[in-house]
């Protein structure tokens, strides 16, 4: 009996994107169904009625949400090109960076880009993030040694936004001097070719992201008013 695996997901989240990256990697066949999170469909919400939230991954009917843990379930379920280390330190340190980027690094780099750069504390702070991600690279090609693994994957956001992120604010965050192993790493892991042909459409996120921004804007002035 065939094996039955959809992802709900949308177009631009960088959490569904983890879960295409880690099921391609794996060579596992699945179904992609695009959710319109302005309108959750009821399949959203029968299978994360917790949270309501994408990506989920529904395999053979069971649902699983969150993505490092979709991430990880992935991992576990079919072993080939295996994605987390197996020395169980190892492990537990890819989990510790994988949720530090997801709690630490994307919040301050955020903070630069709906502050344009202005404010010296959030630039400091997210450089002061890049950092630590930078000395994790230290003699190796990816987070997870010579190929991709689960922290590259689960840090593969980076190498989509922070370049989307500088263009609008017209501000350098990861450059070669300053970042040059993260910055080397961007290159590869964007270069990657299953990851490079998933990437959303360049111009449709420019918009998305532009439309954020002038959003936030508008509700800091209306907090200041």
């Amino acid at each position: 009996m065939a094996e039955e695996i959809k992802l709900l997901k949308n177009w631009s989240s960088p959490f569904g994107l983890r879960i295409v990256w880690a099921l391609k990697l794996k060579g596992i066949h699945f179904d992609p169904i695009d959710e319109d999170l302005s309108n959750k469909s009821p399949l959203l919400l029968q299978y994360n009625p917790v949270y309501k939230k994408i990506p989920v991954l529904v395999h053979n009917g069971k649902p699983i949400s969150e993505s490092l843990v979709i991430l990880e379930y992935v991992d576990e379920t079919w072993k080939q090109n295996p994605l987390m280390p197996q020395d169980p330190y190892e492990k537990a340190m890819a989990r510790f960076w994988a949720k530090f980027g997801d709690d630490k690094v994307s919040l301050s780099i955020w903070n630069v880009f709906v502050k344009q750069g202005k404010d010296q504390e959030a630039l400091q702070e997210a450089m002061e993030n890049l950092k630590f991600l930078e000395e994790n690279l230290k003699g190796k090609k990816f987070f997870g040694g010579e190929k991709i693994g689960y922290l590259d994957i689960a840090l593969g956001w980076l190498a989509n936004l922070v370049s989307l992120l500088e263009e609008i604010i017209d501000i350098k965050i990861i450059d070669k001097q300053r970042f040059p192993l993260l910055f080397g790493w961007i290159q590869e892991y964007s270069q990657a070719p299953i990851i490079k042909e998933s990437w959303p459409p360049h111009d449709k996120m420019l918009t998305k992201y532009q439309i954020k921004l002038e959003n936030q804007l508008k509700l800091a002035a209306a907090q200041t008013n």
